[in-house]
C-alpha cells in the first residue's frame, strides 16, 4: 500500500479532531478527502507527512513508518498544503533550486526544468514569486511538491480561492501526474473530485462517514424522489407508499421521498395521484451527485 492508516487519534485539550480512523491507499489510486471545515482533513493530512505528531496510530508511506523525524518516510511524499509557504521575494527557478538543495537532489538544473515544464510555469518562470497570479503561485508550489519526484501526493485544498480558469488548469496538472503518483487531496469544489478521484473518503466531525468509489457510494446511498402536487398531501398517506424511507416537506405541495428505488416509488406516485384525484405539478429524482451525498453524510451530527 501506499499509505497506511490505522487507528490515527489526534485531540486539541477535550476536542477530538481525529477519532481513531483507519484507511489505505494502493499505489495509484486518486483519493479525494471530503469533509466540512473543521472535520478533520488538514489535521490527517499534516499527521500522514510527518508534519504533525499524532496521539496515537501508525501512519505508513510505502511501507515505512511515518514519523516528525524519519527522513525516509518525508522522501517519499509530495506536500502541498492549503497555506502554501513560499518566499514571495525569491524567483520562481531560485525557489525550486532551493528546495532541490533540501532534498539534495543531483543534477538540479535538469530537474528543474521538468517540474516548471510539467506544472506548466515555464512563461513565469522568469518572475518572482511575489509577481505571480494566486493560480501560478499554487503551481510553484506543486513544483516544489514535485522536485524529488515523490511516489505519494498530499494536495490540501490546491484550487483554493482559485477562478474557474485557474481550477481548469490545475485539474488538468493533477490528471497528468495521476499516472505516475498516488494522490490524497482535499477540495470543497465536488465537480472537481467527480472529475478527477476514483474513490472518495468523508469524515466529518473526526470520524470517516464514507469511504468507496464514487460509482458505489452514489448507488447505495439513498434517492431522493421530488414530486409537486397542486395541493397539500398528508405526509402520513406519502409515508404509506412501499420502500419509502423518510419524507421531507421543504415548500407548500412539495415532498421529497428518500428510497432506494427511485422508479418503483415513482410509479407508485402516478398511481396514487390518480387514486386519491390529485393533480401532479412535477415529478423528478435526485441525480445523487456528490454534493447532495456529502450534504446528507455531514448533516447529522456525529459522536467523538
Amino acid at each position: 500500500m501506499s499509505i497506511s492508516v490505522n487507528h490515527l487519534i489526534k485531540t486539541y485539550g477535550s476536542q477530538v479532531a481525529v477519532n481513531d480512523i483507519s484507511f489505505t491507499i494502493g499505489k495509484g489510486e486518486v483519493v479525494g478527502f471530503l469533509g466540512p471545515n473543521g472535520a478533520g482533513k488538514s489535521t490527517t493530512m499534516k499527521m500522514i507527512t510527518g508534519f504533525l505528531p499524532a496521539d496515537a496510530g501508525e501512519i505508513e508511506v510505502c511501507g515505512i513508518k511515518v514519523s516528525p523525524h524519519n527522513i525516509s518516510s518525508h522522501r517519499k511524499i509530495g506536500y502541498l498544503p492549503e497555506a502554501n509557504p513560499l518566499y514571495h521575494e525569491m524567483y520562481v527557478r531560485e525557489y525550486l533550486e532551493f528546495v532541490s538543495g533540501v532534498y539534495q537532489i543531483k543534477e538540479k538544473a535538469n530537474r528543474i526544468e521538468e517540474v516548471i515544464k510539467m506544472v506548466g510555469l515555464t512563461t513565469e518562470s522568469h518572475k518572482k514569486i511575489g509577481q505571480l497570479s494566486k493560480g501560478y503561485k499554487q503551481r510553484v508550489g506543486l513544483a516544489a511538491a514535485l522536485i524529488h519526484d515523490p511516489e505519494v501526493l498530499i494536495l490540501d485544498e490546491p484550487t483554493s480561492g482559485l477562478d474557474p480558469n485557474q481550477i481548469v488548469e490545475i485539474r488538468s496538472v493533477i490528471q497528468t501526474l495521476a499516472a505516475s503518483k498516488t494522490i490524497l487531496f482535499s477540495s470543497h469544489i465536488m465537480q472537481e473530485v467527480e472529475a478527477v478521484c476514483n474513490r472518495v473518503i468523508i469524515i466529518h466531525k473526526g470520524n470517516i462517514v464514507a469511504d468507496d468509489n464514487l460509482a458505489s457510494l452514489q448507488g447505495t446511498q439513498n434517492f431522493g424522489v421530488t414530486v409537486r402536487f397542486s395541493q397539500p398531501v398528508s405526509d402520513q398517506k406519502l409515508q404509506e407508499l412501499s420502500g419509502v424511507q423518510q419524507i421531507q416537506n421543504p415548500e407548500p405541495n412539495t415532498y421529497i421521498l428518500y428510497c432506494q428505488d427511485a422508479e418503483a416509488v415513482k410509479k407508485q406516485l402516478l398511481q396514487f395521484s390518480i387514486n386519491n384525484n390529485l393533480d401532479i405539478v412535477s415529478l423528478q429524482t435526485d441525480s445523487r451527485s456528490l454534493e447532495n451525498i456529502f450534504r446528507e453524510l455531514t448533516s447529522a451530527p456525529q459522536s467523538v
